[in-house]
Formats: C-alpha cells, structure tokens, sequence
C-alpha cells in the first residue's frame, strides 16, 4: 500500500481526519461532531481516485486511537464506521 499519512484538524466542536495518499492531491475525509465526551463519527468521505486502499479503515483507526488518547466515545453514525466497529469488537471501549 502506498502510503497514508492522518491529520486532525478541529474546529470547536467538529472537526476532520483527512487522508493524504502519498501518491494523489486526492484527500480521504472522516467528519465528526462533538457532544461532551462523545464524538460523533458522521462521514466517511474516500474520492474514487484513491479507492480501494483501506483508507477509509485508516481514518477509522485514527479516530479510535484518538479516542484511547484523549479519553473519549466514538458513536458510529455512519455505516462505514458502523460496519468497522462489528468487525472490530475489541474497539468496544471506545464505542458509545
């Protein structure tokens, strides 16, 4: 896999990790909205041109190491990230 670096980018009680694919300007996105402790994992955004390389997972894994860091819950509110959770039970200590 070519690689990916993960960038956090807040503003105020939203905020984005965005995807940068070594070898693309394209950028995978996963948006989130914040209520107290728990995050709201909204939308998982991957232009076609960089499909198909796990970075939707990568974003994912960011958020919930993320999460570990900084002590707080993940609701998964889009069905990727939903999807990601039940192949991942032991995410569940982050899980809302």
């Amino acid at each position: 896999m070519v690689g990916v670096t993960i960038t956090k980018h807040e503003f105020g009680s939203a905020g984005e990790y965005h995807a940068h694919v070594a070898d693309s300007e394209h950028i995978g996105r996963l948006t989130w909205t914040e209520r107290g402790l728990v995050r709201s994992a909204d939308h998982t955004l991957v232009p076609e041109a960089i499909g198909g390389r796990g970075v939707a997972m990568r974003l994912v894994e960011a958020m919930v190491a993320d999460a570990r860091e900084n002590h707080f819950k993940i609701e998964p509110a889009c069905s990727y990230v939903a999807v990601a959770f039940k192949r991942h039970p032991e995410w569940a200590d982050v899980k809302a």
